[in-house]
């Protein structure tokens, strides 16, 4: 198994106190959160990832039912050609490649792990498609093994928002970060529930820093909170 990636060495104790109290307010708020991505089986929830990959969770819940029932297994979707997948998710972005990641994804499912999803992360990541994230999703929901955290695009988000991450840092980055901040038996959990506080709260426009418990009490480098206190003080 590959190993995770390496920490960041600067975190503080003070600094892994204030992301355990995060983390516990996430799951007294969302105690119930899960993936959003409706599937059965690995196989399933790799292929959805794969296709969420800009694109929304609900989108790719309307194609899967059909292109599952087409394609049940890995040698199904590999005895296929990209072009018989493609017309069940044409409605999802960049459907063309995403078509030939999941068909190659799983000829080599086939060839060289018997038609099932691996259980480790340097075998997920030798799939056509697959980069952490999407291997850190499947071995989290299907495995409950935690060898990483997901950085998705609210995570991302949330990180810098709330101090956890520097602004411009990149998704490893982040997720090294996170990794040293929280525990790792955590790591899956708290995934979903940072991106339900993303979705429901904390958005992108529109953000709750202001009415949230949550983003009042941990949003403090929230850029919005910053940008309307830089004008607050400007205009006095």
């Amino acid at each position: 198994m590959a190993p995770p990636p390496r920490p960041t060495p600067r975190v503080t104790h003070q600094a892994r106190a204030r992301a355990l109290k995060l983390a516990d307010a996430l799951r007294a708020q969302y105690a119930d959160a899960h993936c959003e991505l409706v599937f059965k089986n690995p196989l399933q929830l790799l292929v959805a990832t794969i296709l969420s990959a800009q694109a929304t969770d609900v989108s790719v819940n309307k194609v899967t039912p059909a292109l599952f029932a087409a394609f049940p297994t890995a040698e199904a979707f590999a005895r296929a050609t990209p072009a018989e997948i493609e017309p069940f998710i044409r409605s999802i972005g960049l459907f063309r490649s995403k078509a030939k990641s999941i068909h190659d994804s799983c000829k080599t499912l086939v060839e060289r792990f018997g038609g099932e999803v691996p259980r480790s992360m340097d075998e997920l990541l030798q799939l056509r498609g697959v980069a952490r994230k999407t291997a850190n999703v499947v071995l989290g929901n299907c495995f409950n093994i935690n060898v990483g955290f997901v950085v998705d695009t609210h995570i991302q988000r949330l990180a810098v928002r709330f101090g956890l991450a520097k602004p411009g840092e990149n998704p490893q980055k982040i997720e090294q970060r996170l990794m040293a901040l929280l525990p790792q038996e955590r790591w899956c959990e708290l995934s979903h529930q940072f991106i339900w506080h993303g979705r429901r709260a904390c958005k992108a426009r529109g953000v709750a820093c202001g009415e949230h418990p949550i983003c009042s009490a941990f949003g403090k480098a929230c850029e919005l909170r910053v940008s309307a206190k830089k004008k607050r003080t400007r205009s006095r």
